[in-house]
């Protein structure tokens, strides 16, 4: 299992981390088991939100004498009403007595992120983040030794960046898949995060399961791709392939602002395929031909389409481009030598215009390809 660092937090978290809500309603030993399972394959970053009483404890019980060896989440604001549905809360009293409850039923005195719980709206964020708001009564905590750190969820790219950008967390858990990748906002706020050294914990991988499913077109809801409260078109995408796990999960690490995962999983066996996608072969991993499906937001962003083509040099644009996008956290050698397979390589282009010229989403693929052949340029090979 490789490990990234969450932001200025320097905690070390497995790339590979796992979200609890699917276990709602999953037999009580089964759950247990998936737990156990996560943690004995090097998982150390557990979300857990839902604040059911029945649910936490069982997740207390599959944590007896583990504790040590993970990370573990609360979210304030995060409630149950009393016929056990689901419902956010800014009461402060409200919200301590529920985390303090969480204490209790996970037989522990802290957590290690305590997140401002599905914070949107910008009245929403206002209040939270006021002198008396939601983020006083977590500082409280932080104080008491009760949360190491504070982190925010939400589901709005704008509101999110401002939250980052304030400095008040050190955390944000945010939407990211496939289907989120061209929303208005969300190459700032990942670029935010970075700047930030804020850690960003990717949920909706899967995008609620829906992008792993065999209908004809993937649906989504705002809240499953980062634009709650946005406006824009409806979120309706034509499937031109069948969507894999590992295509989701690869995606999601490919981004250098990404420092951990969250994929849900019901069975050890939605576990291990989760588990599987940072090693499984290159072809497999390869998401690059799924984006076009997912372009209606997207300006000035590649994906891959070659529509820019032909090139008069020769050159497989939206090849190199997608090796250049997966050497964001830097080049590995499984890239360099795919690049340097390539009949025709960045360094080949005679900055005609042409690509960019054809290109429907407006990317500056001249610059692009400038970029490529400098940063796999640093590494020549051996005598060459």
């Amino acid at each position: 299992m490789h490990s990234r660092t969450l932001g200025r937090t320097h905690l070390s978290v497995s790339e590979i981390g796992l979200g609890t809500e699917f276990l709602l309603g999953v037999e009580k030993t089964e759950a247990v088991r998936v737990i156990h399972s996560a943690l004995d394959a090097g998982v150390n970053y557990v979300d857990m939100f839902w604040a059911d009483p029945g649910f936490r404890d069982i997740m207390g019980t599959a944590f007896v004498g583990r504790l040590s060896r993970v990370l573990i989440t609360a979210h304030l604001g995060a409630t149950v009403q009393q016929d056990g549905q689901y419902a956010v809360s800014r009461d402060l009293d409200v919200c301590s007595g529920f985390f303090h409850d969480y204490l209790e039923r996970m037989r522990t005195d802290h957590v290690d992120v305590l997140f401002l719980h599905n914070c949107n709206s910008p009245e929403d964020v206002e209040a939270v983040m006021k002198e008396g708001g939601l983020i006083d009564l977590a500082r409280r905590f932080v104080r008491q030794g009760k949360a190491r750190f504070i982190g925010l969820s939400g589901h709005n790219t704008v509101t999110a960046r401002q939250v980052v950008e304030s400095g008040a967390i050190d955390v944000l858990m945010f939407p990211v898949n496939l289907a989120s990748y061209a929303v208005p906002g969300k190459a700032e706020l990942l670029e935010s995060c970075v700047a930030s050294n804020v850690g960003l914990v990717a949920m909706k991988v899967y995008g609620g399961g829906r992008l792993l499913d065999d209908s004809p077109t993937v649906e989504l809801e705002d809240f499953q791709i980062g634009r709650q409260q946005m406006a824009g078109g409806a979120s309706r995408y034509k499937r031109t392939a069948r969507i894999t796990p590992t295509q989701c999960l690869s995606y999601v690490l490919d981004l250098r602002a990404v420092s951990t995962t969250v994929p849900g999983a019901k069975s050890v066996r939605e576990l291990e395929e989760a588990l599987a996608a940072p090693a499984a072969p290159f072809d497999q991993r390869d998401y690059w031909g799924l984006l076009p499906a997912f372009a209606q937001f997207a300006t000035g962003e590649c994906v891959y389409c070659n529509h820019c083509l032909p090139c008069p040099s020769g050159i497989n644009i939206g090849r190199t481009l997608r090796l250049l996008d997966r050497s964001r956290n830097g080049v590995t050698q499984e890239g360099l030598d795919a690049y340097r397979a390539m009949e025709a390589d960045a360094s080949d282009c005679i900055q005609c215009g042409q690509c960019s010229s054809r290109c429907p989403f407006g990317v500056d693929v001249v610059a692009k390809m400038r970029l490529a052949a400098s940063r796999f340029g640093d590494h020549p090979e051996e005598g060459r």
